[in-house]
């Protein structure tokens, strides 16, 4: 089965790299969104990923605790 690119919801796209622009930009990493991946060490880059994710749970984490 061939998988499409295309996001599902492009306004989550649209959010998730704005969130990875953010994170990178925490972590030191200037001006991300126009630097070529390939040229990051993948540390670094997994740095970005891995603190997004941090990030996404917390925010669930936080809405689920509201609810109670």
């Amino acid at each position: 089965m061939s998988r499409s690119k295309k996001p599902v919801n492009p306004a989550a796209q649209k959010a998730l790299d704005q969130l990875k622009e953010e994170t990178a930009a925490e972590i030191g990493l200037k001006d991300y969104k126009n630097t070529y991946k390939g040229a990051l060490s993948s540390a670094d880059n997994g740095r970005v990923g891995g603190q997004m994710v941090r990030k996404m749970i917390q925010a669930q984490e936080n809405q689920f605790n509201s609810k109670k």
